[in-house]
C-alpha cells in the first residue's frame, strides 16, 4: 500500500514523517525502515527503526530505489512499513516516473507493507498516476 504526503517545501512533510515513524514504533508489529538522503531524520527518529541513507548505497533514480526496496522486502519478510522522505531529491522530479514507481511498489507490496513518501509538490503539480495514492 502506498501512503503520500505532499506539500511545497516547507509546509511540514518530514515532521509529520517523523511523528509517523515514531507512533509506528509503538503502534506496528513488525520491522520499519527509514529511507532518507542525508541524515536529517536519523537522529530525530526511534534507534528501533532501520535507517537507510540512499549515499551508502548509491542509490540515484527510480529503478534504482525500485531494486533496494523490493531487494529489502525479498531478505526480510517482517518488514510492515518504508517511509521515504524527499523522493524528489533522492531520484529526481520526473513525475511520470515517480507514477510508475508508485503502481511497481503497490504491486510488490500489496496490504502486506505500508511505503509512505513525502513528495515536494502541490497535488495540483502531480499527474494521475500519482494522485490516485493521495488520501
Amino acid at each position: 500500500m502506498i501512503k503520500l504526503i505532499t506539500g511545497k517545501k516547507g509546509t511540514g512533510k518530514t515532521k509529520t514523517l517523523i511523528n509517523m515513524i515514531n507512533d509506528a514504533v509503538k503502534n506496528t508489529n513488525g520491522c520499519l525502515v527509514c529511507i532518507e538522503k542525508g541524515e536529517t531524520l536519523r537522529r530525530e527518529i526511534s534507534y528501533k527503526v532501520r535507517w537507510c541513507s540512499v549515499e551508502q548505497f548509491g542509490i540515484s533514480n527510480f529503478d534504482g530505489l525500485y531494486g533496494f526496496v523490493a531487494g529489502m522486502l525479498a531478505g526480510n519478510y517482517d518488514i510492515k512499513e518504508i517511509f521515504v522522505d524527499g523522493i524528489f531529491k533522492i531520484c529526481g522530479n520526473d513525475t511520470n516516473l515517480l507514477g510508475e514507481l508508485l503502481n511497481k511498489l503497490n504491486t510488490l507490496t500489496g496490504d502486506d507493507t505500508i511505503v509512505v513518501f513525502t513528495i515536494s509538490a502541490d497535488n495540483s503539480e502531480l499527474p494521475d498516476s500519482v494522485k490516485k495514492f493521495i488520501d
